[in-house]
């Protein structure tokens, strides 16, 4: 299997695993949701992790692979405020949780352009 082949599947893994965390340990997630969006921080650790599943099964089937990819970039990019908010609300946190939260700023753009990349190759064949 040449990379090409194992990115999607990768990638795949990465958000089944991201996805089953948000349902296995809801409350570390809940915490990076931001206060303004509306109703309870545990809807939307839910909600998000399901959509991470269903990206996850989606980008693993190669029928539904490049237009899960697609979904995959918008979520990706649609979660960065969320990721700047957080590192926004931790800023007087201990000191590896402002790390960790203002690290998640700039690992958003490999994902988005592994997304983006997976949903090309799929369009090219």
């Amino acid at each position: 299997m040449g990379r090409s082949e194992r990115s999607p599947l990768l990638l795949a893994g990465l958000l089944a695993a991201a996805g089953v965390a948000h349902f296995a340990a809801p409350k570390s997630f809940d915490a990076t949701i931001p206060k303004a969006l509306p109703g309870s921080p545990r809807a939307w650790t839910y909600g998000s992790g399901a959509v991470e599943l269903a990206l996850a099964a989606g980008i693993a089937l190669p029928r539904t692979r490049a237009v899960a990819a697609r979904a995959a970039t918008a979520f990706f990019v649609g979660v960065f405020p969320a990721n700047v908010q957080m590192a926004v609300d931790w800023r007087k946190r201990p000191e590896p949780l402002r790390t960790a939260a203002l690290a998640r700023l700039p690992l958003q753009v490999p994902l988005v352009l592994w997304a983006r990349g997976v949903a090309r190759n799929e369009e090219g064949r």
